[in-house]
């Protein structure tokens, strides 16, 4: 069947996500500085980060929900710290606001709003990134998080919704994404094509096989015609 619909991911895929976070990490660190200085004064942007991680860890049950989890983790640095817990959504909306700072990839905006034009297009994310705050929410037919899902990628259900949405076949509907395993496997397992976005750090996939392999996103547009 000709493809109808793609979907894609988001951090990594349509933007460049590690350095984003990391930011967004230090635009919270900075302002817990000023104005929850206990917190900083005992843990260094490292070791905060650190401590993120190793909280975060503990809770795999909420590793579909990215925000949850980030806001049970500063209601404990509040607690430790004798912080009233005021300080969590304010703190999360600062990291949220520095996370939506995106350098996206070359060749994304003109891509997707050529691509609107003949195929259906949807967003799969693991992350909490918000493409309508993003000002492209209109591109897309349906956006679909682990967290509104109760799942996250690559478990077949929030793949199955994105067909529901689409109101078509598997056979339909290519998934783009820039993880082998969460994107690619993911999308295959329940019937989908998948491209992958290959980063210039990833090594060739000897056991997950993506349908197509691009190395810029601008190749996705010649790519699907071949499907």
């Amino acid at each position: 069947m000709p493809i109808q619909c793609v979907v894609f991911d988001l951090d990594d895929t349509l933007w460049e996500g590690e350095s984003l976070i990391r930011n967004a990490e230090i635009a919270t660190y900075n302002w817990l500085s000023v104005h929850y200085p206990h917190i900083t004064e005992r843990y260094t942007l490292a070791d905060l980060i650190q401590h993120r991680i190793n909280f975060m860890s503990q809770y795999p049950e909420l590793h579909y929900n990215l925000t949850v989890l980030r806001k049970h983790w500063l209601a404990y640095l509040a607690d430790e710290a004798g912080y009233s817990r005021a300080l969590v959504d304010m703190a999360f909306m600062v990291f949220w606001l520095a996370r939506h700072q995106v350098q996206w990839f070359e060749g994304v905006l003109s891509t997707l709003r050529l691509l609107a034009q003949e195929y259906q297009l949807g967003v799969i994310s693991n992350g909490n990134a918000d493409v309508h705050y993003l000002g492209v929410g209109g591109l897309f037919s349906f956006v679909h998080s682990a967290s509104t899902i109760g799942v996250a990628k690559p478990h077949p259900a929030i793949f199955q919704q994105a067909l529901q949405s689409a109101r078509l076949t598997a056979d339909q509907v290519v998934y783009v994404g820039d993880d082998l395993k969460n994107d690619i496997a993911g999308a295959q397992a329940v019937g989908m094509r998948a491209i992958w976005l290959q980063q210039a750090q990833q090594q060739t996939p000897t056991t997950i096989q993506p349908d197509i392999t691009i190395r810029h996103f601008a190749e996705l547009v010649s790519a699907l015609k071949t499907l």
